[in-house]
């Protein structure tokens, strides 16, 4: 499981920095500018899709596997962790929602020579996607840490880093309808995402070291029994 959350923060990050790099635009640039990059950029948004076809399996795999750990290890924490795997098949949705709307608009730009409707329509909408993901994703987030904290699999910091950092994307959340229209209010939401990111790879990290410190201890008690 801590592999699973090393993985899945890794690929988010690496997704994240193949869209920085590539320069896309903001939900509020231009509707032309978003045309040319679309029309210009069509492998980088393929590879951004096709990490978010892998994130899903990840992030679903990591919270089951968070809540069987929890359950094992005395059921403190399990509401929350149900919580946290409702939430998590929502994002996931969501997120499916977001990539299928990004392929719209990159099959679109490559057929037109100006902004239709229809795609300026596509390109809203993605933009609801992902506005509509930071509620789910904060919902992950805290239920994801409380659980974690409750069975004492985390410390005291990374609860008040999901606190602070999941509230703030469901304050940025909240603002969907404005974030579809451009608002620069999804940016409330960024600091948020980046604490996500922060908390899976801590946890990841903390429970790989669990499992390696009780290795020796497994081996030894295979070798008495022998």
């Amino acid at each position: 499981m801590g592999a699973t959350a090393i993985a899945l923060a890794a690929s988010v990050a690496i997704q994240n920095a193949v869209v920085v790099w590539a320069g896309a635009p903001d939900y509020g640039d231009p509707i032309k500018e978003v045309l040319a990059f679309h029309a210009e950029h069509r492998v980088a948004v393929a590879i951004a899709v096709g990490l978010e076809a892998l994130n899903l399996p990840l992030l679903l795999g990591f919270l089951t596997g968070l809540h069987g750990l929890v359950e094992r290890r005395g059921r403190a924490g399990a509401d929350w962790s149900r919580l946290a795997v409702a939430a998590g098949a929502t994002l996931s949705a969501v997120f499916a929602l977001y990539a299928v709307l990004w392929n719209g608009v990159v099959l679109s730009a490559g057929e037109l020579a100006e902004p239709s409707p229809e795609f300026e329509l596509a390109w809203q909408l993605h933009a609801a996607a992902f506005a509509l993901a930071l509620p789910a994703l904060g919902t992950t987030f805290i239920g994801a840490a409380l659980a974690a904290h409750a069975s004492r699999l985390t410390p005291p910091w990374q609860r008040l880093l999901a606190v602070a950092g999941g509230g703030l994307l469901l304050a940025a959340g909240a603002a969907n309808l404005a974030i579809a229209d451009g608002s620069r209010l999804l940016f409330v939401g960024l600091p948020g995402y980046a604490a996500w990111l922060v908390w899976l790879l801590a946890t990841g990290v903390r429970l790989v070291r669990a499992r390696t410190a009780d290795r020796p201890d497994d081996a030894s008690a295979s070798d008495e029994e022998g």
